[in-house]
């Protein structure tokens, strides 16, 4: 029996009803761990498809599990279904989730006969960026019987092994004193003016940070009203380096700066969160190049160098296309922390939306367009006839079991 025909062939039986499923899911947009509705569609999806579901795993309501097969390499799939806030599905879960649902019901067509088991992982919250579904699922033993992992995320264009760095979400809050802005200024101990010091400090520390590193915050509270000394504020901050260690060395200096605003002030000040960080992913290019591979037979191009080439260190590519857009970024995922874990790999899909890029209104919209369409059927195809391949070749099965 040819395999991936075969693959193909059961996809193509639920191609319509993921796609429109993506946008559904679309249309829906959910917060991190509030993804009622698009995890429950997908548990459906899953089970109509003959699967063995199990819903709210690892304590998360909307985290789930859909297995099939028996073989003896477990291979996962990884499925995201949050959104952003106020602009929506502007990363494309939409398409990761129906993705992995379309690349799981093709390759459990053929499960056994490859020697495979296939599992469906629906990871919530992918967006909280500290302590992100999967981090939890890890904890929880999610991945424990797991042999690899892989997920396919939608960007502008494709790349085999997109660079993924560590980060860490936190907030900072002061607490000053309120006065009247005008007649009793003398009076006010001024949180605002910890926040201007805090990010005049982080200004200047930007010249002595690894050109890898990333600094980025908002003010969530910036004050009551402009006559009274602002008593309560905060900001929300990452901080990302190119791995956990290099994060590790650059969290201290940056919690400096927000010291040196409570200091200068007078403010009392608290660091929250920021303790489960995002770790840098570690593809593993043996399976990033059959993915490779799999999704150029479908007629997909790849920007970036080869697997085996990146593996050689072949860094410090960035791809330019039309008008200077700059395809290579420095984003972060807490698929990073299973690729510590397991063997696993997170390419990225072209759905032709540049010059709009991930985290735009205007990629929003380009998640739901028959470029869109065209990358849940690709990105599934391409998984599934993946997981084929990777349980045929014996060497590395044997590896990914061991690893196991």
């Amino acid at each position: 029996m040819d395999l991936k025909a075969a693959a193909r062939e059961r996809f193509k039986r639920s191609e319509r009803h993921l796609i429109d499923l993506s946008h559904r899911i679309h249309a829906h947009p959910e917060l991190g761990f509030e993804e009622e509705r698009a995890a429950a569609w997908l548990c459906e999806t899953m089970a109509d498809a003959g699967f063995s579901v199990e819903r709210g795993i690892c304590g998360m309501p909307t985290a789930f599990a859909a297995r099939a097969g028996s073989g003896p390499l477990h291979l996962a799939i990884c499925a995201e279904y949050d959104c952003l806030p106020g602009i929506g599905h502007a990363c494309g879960h939409n398409i990761i989730a129906t993705m992995g649902a379309g690349a799981a019901i093709a390759a459990a067509k053929v499960a056994d006969d490859a020697g495979l088991t296939i599992t469906l992982l629906g990871t919530p919250a992918e967006e909280v960026c500290n302590g992100g579904g999967k981090i939890l699922m890890i904890e929880r033993g999610g991945f424990q019987d797991v042999h690899a992992a892989m997920m396919v995320h939608p960007a502008p264009i494709d790349m085999s092994t997109p660079q993924m760095i560590a980060a860490a979400m936190f907030e900072v809050h002061y607490t000053g004193k309120e006065a009247h802005a005008s007649a009793f200024p003398e009076l006010g101990i001024n949180a605002a003016d910890a926040i201007t010091v805090a990010q005049t400090a982080i200004g200047l520390l930007r010249q002595h940070i690894h050109d890898t590193d990333r600094i980025h915050g908002i003010v969530i509270d910036g004050g009551a009203a402009p006559n009274i000394i602002p008593a309560h504020t905060a900001v929300r901050y990452f901080a990302r380096a190119k791995s956990l260690d290099r994060l590790g060395d650059l969290l201290p200096r940056l919690h400096r700066c927000f010291e040196a605003g409570a200091i200068a002030t007078g403010c009392k000040y608290e660091i929250m969160s920021g303790d489960k960080p995002y770790a840098e992913m570690r593809h593993d290019y043996e399976i990033a190049a059959i993915y490779r591979r799999n999704a150029e037979a479908l007629g997909r191009f790849f920007a970036d160098p080869e697997p085996a080439v990146v593996a050689k260190g072949g860094g410090g590519f960035r791809a330019m296309g039309g008008g200077g857009f700059r395809a290579m970024g420095a984003g972060s995922t807490d698929m990073g922390n299973v690729s510590l874990q397991l063997p696993s790999i997170h390419p990225l899909i072209g759905i032709n939306s540049a010059p709009a890029v991930n985290h735009q209104p205007e990629f929003t919209a380009a998640c739901a367009t028959p470029d869109a369409d065209r990358a849940v059927v690709d990105g599934a195809l391409a998984m599934a006839w993946s997981a084929i391949d990777i349980a045929g070749d014996a060497a590395l099965s044997k590896r990914l079991i061991g690893n196991g």
